[in-house]
């Protein structure tokens, strides 16, 4: 009875704690964030769907949104489609195709090259087997026991049926280091009447200038270093061993170029972006595609 009557006495006290533990419960679920921003915070936090919607995995996919050829969600448009290259959707995709935190890509230079791809009356759409872009990828080699970095340049090459990559340029720090032959004490020749001798004066050139032989080739001589890779690979002196970095070079529009790089790294602006961006004449674009080449040193 003592115990009942305690317990009596202590009903409205526990009454309105209940009341009050009640309300807590009422304003805490009344002030928590709607369900869908909550979720989309989780899913940016844990990489969620709508992270992945957001990032340009692949480079075909790339292609699909700077053209305007796929819906936010990655579903594909084909030509007929309601939504397809749709300059709204275009608009919305190109601004978010950039490196935001490339500072040399600035907002003038960027609104003017989206204007120029999304213009109205003629708009320009990047084509995936319309050559002049090509592939720009860093590989580690095993050369005689050290490991290297090269160089290696691809583009793409049509087929009768399909397209496939090929090599086409290389460059080696190796390879370019016995080709920077030293110049002073002037430049060794072969005599215009070498001819008269038959051309055994060759002996000098192959013996004893051998570090200089390069020198007796015609102005602008370019050493082929892609040859000289796929012969050390065939003598087992050269041996791959992964791909580092990989990123493309983009000529396709005219009076600009841009480059194409992958981010991986936390947020929305991630994937593939353009990690560059510059305007070039045809004549900059030549100079440029030299110097990407290692061809201007």
């Amino acid at each position: 009875m003592h115990n009942w009557r305690r317990f009596s006495k202590r009903l409205p006290e526990a009454a309105s704690r209940s009341v009050v533990f009640f309300v807590i419960i009422t304003v805490a679920v009344v002030l928590l964030p709607e369900p869908q921003l909550y979720a989309q915070g989780i899913g940016e936090y844990l990489g969620g769907e709508d992270v992945l919607y957001a990032e340009t995995k692949q480079v075909n996919q790339f292609f699909r949104r700077f053209n305007g050829e796929e819906d936010v969600e990655g579903k594909r448009y084909y030509a007929g489609d309601k939504g397809y290259r749709h300059p709204k959707l275009r608009q919305n995709y190109l601004e978010n195709l950039f490196d935001n935190q490339n500072r040399d890509i600035s907002p003038v230079l960027k609104k003017e090259f989206i204007s120029t791809v999304n213009s109205q009356s003629d708009p320009v759409y990047l084509d995936f087997h319309g050559g002049q872009w090509f592939a720009e990828v860093k590989a580690r080699f095993n050369y005689k026991g050290k490991r290297e970095e090269a160089t290696l340049f691809l583009r793409l090459q049509e087929e009768k049926v399909g397209s496939k990559w090929i090599l086409t340029k290389a460059y080696f720090e190796p390879f370019a280091a016995l080709f920077a032959s030293d110049t002073t004490g002037g430049m060794p020749f072969l005599h215009p009447m070498s001819h008269e001798l038959d051309f055994m004066n060759l002996r000098k050139v192959f013996q004893d200038n051998k570090e200089k032989v390069d020198q007796f080739t015609a102005r602008g001589y370019q050493p082929d270093y892609l040859s000289i890779l796929l012969y050390e690979i065939k003598n087992s002196n050269l041996r791959f061993e992964t791909v580092t970095n990989v990123k493309f070079h983009f000529f396709q529009v005219d009076g600009w170029y841009f480059q194409l790089a992958k981010f991986n790294r936390p947020g929305y602006n991630r994937g593939w972006l353009v990690s560059d961006l510059s305007k070039a004449t045809p004549q900059e674009k030549e100079l440029l595609t030299k110097y990407i080449f290692y061809e201007d040193e």
